[in-house]
């Protein structure tokens, strides 16, 4: 299915909505006093979260600031996954969170019955009050998004994000931490995203670039990853282009011989490149040259033929950031190809 590229999609409307939204969401869960208002369970020591497609990518994200910010035990867990295992957690001190935009993705709701019939606390994300998921959970966090119109998730995915960021920071209070530098650098969010869609025209360029490839691999390094992930998933709805993501450091052992077959790479880094990140880059470029693309910080001692990076002192702010750069070159990369974001082939909204 072709689009005409001169028509402002409803992904590219929603994508350009996200610094207000997460503004807004702002207001609504904090008051003036910083306090996260929304109610949680407080004897909780291990977190177990729940979720499909890009709601995983978050669900990803949410476990890794839950061990580096509150120092919580957390894990993320496909929906789908989770159903198949015949034994799960299900010691007294877990909360379960399942993640969903709209609230009746059949097999997260399925995975949730599952949790309270061993008799565990529930909690939800997401962006539809009153939905299943929403009635049957004991805890509820409300995305505030608005309707999503496009079945590429873009300001549900980051909703989701920044209430999950607020869950992770509110449990870090409880445990006796002091939060109130992460939520100052918060207020500085939607106009660090404001700033993001200042690289559109930088974006363009290389969606261009990566447009002519059949084939992208795309690696991170931890808290990065869940984003690269996601990248993955936004350019092959999207686009239809077969993009395989992983770990930077398990990538060199076997996957890595892929390259062979000469397809573009995307390196996507929060945080400033490591020595083995620079030294695992510089072996692939030795041994087989792929055309590499650097979103994040990148480093002299890289040679990338684009670079596209927004300049942030918050690591939880630029994940932000980074999220809505990988959205915009999804985009773009499908409007090069004429694609219609909107209506992806053979996709439903409904199942995220």
């Amino acid at each position: 299915m072709f689009f005409k590229k001169n028509t402002k999609s409803s992904m590219e409307t929603e994508i350009f909505e996200q610094a207000s939204v997460l503004d807004n969401l702002l207001k609504i869960h904090i008051n003036d006093n910083n306090y996260i208002l929304f109610d949680i369970p407080a004897d909780v020591s291990k977190i177990v979260i729940v979720a499909s497609g890009s709601s995983y990518h978050c669900a990803r994200f949410t476990a890794d600031l839950f061990g580096n910010v509150a120092g919580m035990e957390a894990r993320a867990i496909y929906s789908s996954e989770f159903l198949l295992k015949s034994a799960v957690p299900h010691e007294n001190d877990i909360l379960y969170v399942f993640i969903t935009q709209s609230g009746e993705t059949s097999d997260t709701n399925s995975a949730l019955k599952k949790a309270k019939e061993l008799g565990m606390r529930t909690l939800c994300v997401t962006n539809k009050k009153d939905s299943t998921i929403w009635q049957a959970a004991d805890f509820k966090i409300d995305c505030c998004a608005g309707e999503e119109k496009s079945i590429a998730a873009t300001k549900s995915l980051t909703s989701q994000m920044l209430c999950c960021t607020l869950l992770v920071l509110k449990y870090a209070a409880l445990k006796g931490q002091d939060i109130s530098v992460y939520i100052e650098q918060l207020k500085f969010l939607s106009g660090a995203v404001e700033d993001t869609y200042n690289l559109h025209s930088k974006i363009k360029v290389m969606a261009k670039f990566l447009s002519k490839f059949k084939n992208i691999v795309i690696t991170a390094d931890g808290i990065s990853y869940a984003i690269a992930k996601e990248a993955s998933l936004k350019i092959k709805e999207t686009s239809y282009i077969n993009v395989y993501s992983n770990i930077l450091g398990e990538f060199m052992h076997g996957h890595v011989a892929v390259l062979n077959n000469r397809p573009a790479m995307i390196h996507i880094s929060v945080n400033e490149l490591s020595y083995t990140a620079i030294k695992n880059l510089n072996k692939i470029q030795e041994d087989y040259n792929p055309p590499l693309c650097i979103i994040g910080n990148s480093n002299e001692k890289v040679a990338a033929d684009y670079n596209v990076n927004i300049q942030c002192e918050s690591e939880i702010v630029k994940i932000f950031c980074v999220v809505v750069i990988i959205q915009l070159l999804a985009l773009e990369i499908a409007k090069c190809l004429g694609r219609n974001v909107d209506k992806p082939h053979g996709l439903n909204k409904v199942v995220r």
